[in-house]
């Protein structure tokens, strides 16, 4: 039997605007199981980044609830945080530092006692590729390898769980494909991804389960390849628009 490791409880996100409140998650209800890799997705605006950067603890839900091994979040935010990997969308590295100081800064933050952060930055360095940049001020890489030292750092204090906002959005094909292998050794690992993407040959690369949302909302939650047998498609992608397309003429 799979553990649910986060479970969602209806979950809202309300915005203000000139033209009146928006609400951008409407009723978000969803169990994430240990060592899974969760894809979250939707066309624009459909609240896959607002949901993502709610469980990151980014922002804070208008309403609803978030457990983490069935305790709210809210009441246990350090513990919370400390179980958890964040690599956002758009790298935020410390542009003043090198890689190797970027992850070191990390390890402090995260606590990490003073023995052992070189040998973790040491074996991340490893793992990514990175040791013969590892004295690079990190505005001197390429997108790949900042994005590399992004997921490098969300990994640095061996969370239970990683959320990963479009990762490989605008890389080269190859170090896509890297980054997928990446991503899959994270699962083997034991390590829960929640994975925000564009690219659906990415999701139905990686993710037993999808999530689609559409305008606030979940539209279904299910396997990816019980959704290509009952849809009859070979690409995951052909299902995706399918679905979305039915729902807005639904609408």
């Amino acid at each position: 039997m799979k553990k649910t490791i986060i479970e969602v409880q209806n979950i809202t996100k309300t915005y203000a605007s000139q033209a009146g409140p928006v609400k951008a998650l409407d009723g978000i209800n969803l169990h994430i199981y240990a060592g899974e890799i969760l894809s979250l997705l939707g066309v624009n605006g459909a609240g896959k980044t607002t949901l993502s950067s709610i469980l990151a603890t980014v922002h804070p839900p208008t309403s609803g609830d978030i457990l983490f091994h069935g305790t709210s979040i809210y009441k246990q935010l350090g513990a919370y945080r400390m179980a958890l990997g964040y690599c956002p969308q758009k790298p935020n590295l410390d542009s003043y530092l090198t890689v190797r100081d970027n992850l070191i800064f990390a390890a402090r933050y995260f606590l990490l006692p003073t023995d052992e952060i070189e040998p973790r930055v040491d074996a991340l360095l490893k793992k990514f590729d990175l040791h013969k940049y590892a004295n690079f001020n990190v505005n001197n890489l390429s997108g790949g390898y900042k994005q590399r030292v992004s997921i490098a750092r969300a990994l640095i204090h061996n969370p239970e769980i990683v959320i990963l906002d479009e990762p490989t959005v605008g890389l080269d094909p190859n170090i896509r494909r890297h980054l997928w292998e990446v991503i899959r050794e994270l699962k083997n690992e034991g390590i829960t991804v929640i994975l925000t993407t564009h690219y659906l040959d990415e999701a139905e690369a990686l993710s037993e389960r999808a999530c689609i949302m559409h305008q606030g909302k979940i539209l279904l939650i299910e396997e990816i390849a019980v959704l290509m047998q009952k849809h009859q498609q070979k690409r995951f992608e052909d299902v995706f628009i399918e679905l979305t397309r039915q729902e807005e003429d639904n609408q």
